[in-house]
């Protein structure tokens, strides 16, 4: 077997036979080992295909799998997400009082992350969707397995609106599929490779149809806005390492179709539709995202309407397309993956040791808890884009993607609303910090060493990503962007 093909194996073996063995064993402490072990097969495996760095795609078991930069590095961020957050569940569960049922969380935890590995490997479009639609049917259990009545109801409305979502998708790709038909007849491969090469011969009005339906069905399940309504209510109910695993691994798999879908409608000659419907997307979940940000009173939902903002800063990103701006969203979805895991890691803790999830009750946090303090405070800082993180990087770069393409406007919109972002959430903070008015909270439950390390795991290479871009991933970023366009603007 080919060594990518082997490593593939394993990275979704891993999870797969974790679920089986939790499912067989019904125990809550093996579960969770089993459960850690297999994230970190899964990690091992993606970063070893990573440091191959294929130039070009490697396919399997029939084309229906593949193997590229755009799908490598999507899984990258997805497994150092399912990695952290097995490691904080270890102690945040723990906390739950369910242990009859905790073998199930695991079992479905697994099985949530397998199907975010699972989707960016997909070799066609329907198979794709596929995919898509089982992270739905998972996660909703997981953000409903608290079984209180916010939990339910969200979860209610997760799988409503998603699920309502995902059918304008699938409509978008049986037309796609249905245009190819009259080019290749009336049964063919639905590869990306395919619709691409096919593309230019299609008809431009029904293909602009299928890509907003498509848009506007992976824009749902991605939290952009307007279809973003699902995201506070699942990212905030869930438990918290769920809230991880859906903001930092699930938003990106399923970006993951608007990016390839973005590529076929490049080809088709109405890249002036695609782009401008993306970007435009893209800046109202800044604008939606600043106007709840700066108003929010929950925690959770707090880290949930930051989610909406950087998923917006990376369809901006993609929107603006030619190198910069494909280099900043991928180096975003990292760097976002990575801290926004930080920060619900945080919220978490800080809402169980104080029994509250409301910003009003949260205060003297630095005091209280200085380890847990002073990592949430600086993963609040790095997650508003301030330097030196990588946040800040990853949007500099986007945003002179943006000039070079002269989008003067867009450019000065998304300065104004990451301005107005970086103070109202951290202005939150200086609440939950510094407020001494009403004197020092009461006796709190601790917080485990599960719950702490893997914040300072987060935090550290978000920090390193601020002050050095590696030029290996300034190359793996070149190969995805020359894969996804027929030409590469700009430069590092």
């Amino acid at each position: 077997m080919n060594p990518i093909g082997f490593l593939a194996l394993a990275m979704t073996l891993a999870p797969a036979m974790a679920i089986v063995l939790v499912l067989a064993i019904r125990r809550p402490r093996p579960a969770e080992m089993i459960n850690l072990i297999a994230s970190v097969i899964s990690l091992a495996s993606i970063s070893a295909i990573l440091l191959t760095a294929p130039r070009s795609s490697v396919m399997f078991w029939n084309g229906y799998v593949v193997i590229d930069g755009l799908g490598v590095w999507t899984i990258l961020c997805a497994a150092l997400v399912y990695f952290l957050a097995s490691i904080y569940a270890v102690g945040y569960m723990r906390l739950i009082d369910a242990p009859g049922r905790l073998h199930r969380f695991y079992a479905l935890f697994a099985g949530f992350a397998l199907s975010t590995l699972i989707g960016p490997m997909m070799n066609n479009a329907g198979l794709y969707w596929i995919a898509i639609e089982v992270t739905t049917l998972i996660s909703t259990f997981l953000v409903a397995y608290e079984h209180e009545a916010t939990s339910i109801e969200a979860a209610w409305k997760y799988i409503i609106v998603v699920s309502a979502g995902i059918s304008l998708a699938l409509l978008g790709t049986i037309l796609f599929y249905w245009s190819g038909t009259f080019v290749l007849g009336p049964t063919y491969d639905m590869t990306w490779d395919a619709l691409r090469d096919i593309a230019p011969r299609l008809n431009p009005a029904l293909i602009s149809l299928s890509f907003l339906l498509v848009l506007i069905g992976y824009g749902t399940k991605v939290g952009l806005a307007p279809m973003h309504t699902w995201l506070p209510d699942a990212h905030s109910e869930g438990p918290a390492p769920v809230s991880a695993l859906l903001s930092g691994a699930l938003l990106n798999t399923a970006m993951v179709g608007i990016v390839r879908y973005l590529a076929v409608a490049d080809a088709a000659g109405i890249s002036t539709l695609a782009r401008g419907t993306v970007l435009s997307l893209g800046g109202f979940s800044l604008f939606v995202a600043a106007l709840f940000i700066v108003r929010q009173t929950g925690v959770k939902r707090l880290m949930a309407y930051s989610s909406v903002e950087h998923m917006g800063v990376i369809a901006i990103g993609f929107g603006f397309g030619g190198f910069l701006g494909i280099a900043g969203a991928l180096y975003h979805m990292l760097n976002h993956s990575l801290n926004k895991s930080l920060m619900f890691f945080g919220a978490g803790s800080v809402m169980r040791a104080y029994g509250a999830k409301r910003i009003s009750k949260i205060r003297l946090v630095g005091q209280c808890f200085p380890i847990v303090g002073a990592l949430w405070l600086a993963g609040a800082v790095a997650i508003t884009g301030a330097p030196p993180f990588g946040l800040f990087l990853s949007e500099l770069t986007i945003i002179r993607a943006g000039l070079a393409g002269s989008h003067w406007l867009l450019v000065a919109l998304i300065a104004v609303l990451l301005i107005v972002i970086f103070i109202g959430f951290l202005n939150h903070f200086v609440y939950m910090y510094f407020d001494e008015l009403h004197g020092k909270p009461g006796k709190m439950a601790a917080i485990s060493a599960w719950c702490v390390v893997p914040m300072g795991l987060a935090l550290l290479p978000v920090f390193v990503m601020g002050l050095w871009w590696p030029d290996r991933l300034w190359d793996h970023f070149l190969s995805i962007a020359v894969s996804l366009s027929t030409t590469s603007a700009g430069s590092p």
